[in-house]
Parts: C-alpha cells; sequence; structure tokens
C-alpha cells in the first residue's frame, strides 16, 4: 500500500521503481502488483534477486507461512518478522542505482507505524541513510522518505484522493492467494483503510 501510493503521488519525479525479490512469502504478490502499477504508469521497473537473505538472514518472513505469527504490529512477537538491515541493504543498491542513472535521490515509503518493530524504518535510521548515501556519491544523492511521519491510514487517506486502487495492492505476510486477515500487516491494513474511511476491498481469509 505505501509503496504504490508514493509511486502515484509522486510520478512526475520517479524515474524508476525497484522490486527486491529477498525470499518473503509475499515477494511474488507484490512482484505482480509492482508490474502492473508500473505498466500502468509508464515508469520503468527494475526487479533483483536478494537470494542470499533467505539463505544466511534469521527471520520468519523468511520461514514460510506457517511461521508468520498473527497480532497487532505493535505485538512483541512481530519482531521475529524484522529481516535484518533490509532496508539499509536495499537503499545501498537504489543509491547504486540512482548514481549510475545521473538521479539525485533515492525513495523509502517508510511510515510511522513501522517504527516501533522495525529499526531501518525509524526516522533516525533515514537521517543516518540519508547522509550515508550523500557521503558516499560522487553527486551527494539523498534520501526521500516524506510518509515518515504520516500513519498508514494518512497515507491511504492520500491514495484515495489519488484514486488509487487498493484492490490491486498486497500486504499480508503468508503471502496466500487471498490474505490471511489475522498477521500484523493484514490487521495493520484493515486499520489503515477504515482510518482513512475507505470500503476495504481486500479478501481475507478470515
Amino acid at each position: 500500500m505505501d509503496s504504490t501510493t508514493m509511486l502515484y503521488d509522486y510520478r512526475d519525479r520517479i524515474a524508476a521503481a525497484v522490486n527486491f525479490s529477498y525470499g518473503s512469502n509475499h515477494n511474488m504478490r507484490e512482484r505482480e502488483c509492482a508490474r502492473i502499477h508500473c505498466l500502468r504508469l509508464g515508469v520503468e521497473l527494475i526487479e533483483i534477486d536478494l537470494d542470499f537473505m533467505k539463505k544466511y538472514f534469521e527471520s520468519s518472513l523468511l520461514q514460510g507461512a506457517g511461521a508468520i505469527p498473527d497480532g497487532h504490529y505493535a505485538d512483541d512477537n512481530m519482531r521475529s518478522t524484522v529481516v535484518p538491515f533490509r532496508n539499509g541493504i536495499m537503499l545501498s543498491i537504489a543509491a547504486g542505482l540512482a548514481e549510475s542513472r545521473g538521479l539525485t535521490e533515492v525513495m523509502l515509503a517508510n511510515h510511522s507505524g513501522d517504527h516501533t518493530i522495525y529499526p531501518d524504518c525509524r526516522p533516525e535510521f533515514v537521517r543516518a541513510m540519508d547522509a550515508a548515501i550523500e557521503a558516499g556519491t560522487f553527486d551527494g544523492l539523498h534520501l526521500l522518505a516524506p510518509y515518515t511521519t504520516l500513519s498508514k491510514g494518512q497515507i491511504a487517506a492520500r491514495g484515495a484522493e489519488l484514486g488509487l486502487d487498493y484492490a490491486l495492492t498486497y500486504s499480508c505476510y503468508k503471502g496466500g492467494e487471498k490474505h490471511c486477515g489475522t498477521c500484523g500487516t493484514c490487521v495493520e491494513r484493515r486499520e489503515a483503510l477504515a482510518e482513512a474511511g475507505i470500503p476495504d476491498p481486500t479478501l481475507y481469509e478470515v
């Protein structure tokens, strides 16, 4: 929901989108959605495999649907879904791609609800990564993370203003054909759409 909203919100300044496959249960579903939206907007989609993460990193997100805990995002058991330094790795690659193409910035669609669980979504990470990208590139690229202080509900409301169809987005950490309805991302998805006052078009198992 967040990355797709940002894609539409900032379509005039986005030269290319990047989809990373790193072995999570929902990678295939997210990739399908990315292809649909990038095709609609005429945005180039770069697809990159990060298979080593599934092989070497520890996270329930990389261990199959049965390993994903149910419950709210803020619950302690959701810490098991953290993929260590995932955003740091992906942003480093994105920065290399951007500099290779003569671009000036990379973007991240984190939001305030991520901060509790995921260290590489927090404002201090964004500031530090922005400084690292600027220092580590000849042209002084920057990291733009415009949703850092917004709730997912506020992002969904922005998507509604843009006419975005959230039926063509995917959130569930279990990766099934339908959203499970019980994992942290499904719970958060329901709450965000309700907060935004948007009818939920999602097909849930429960």
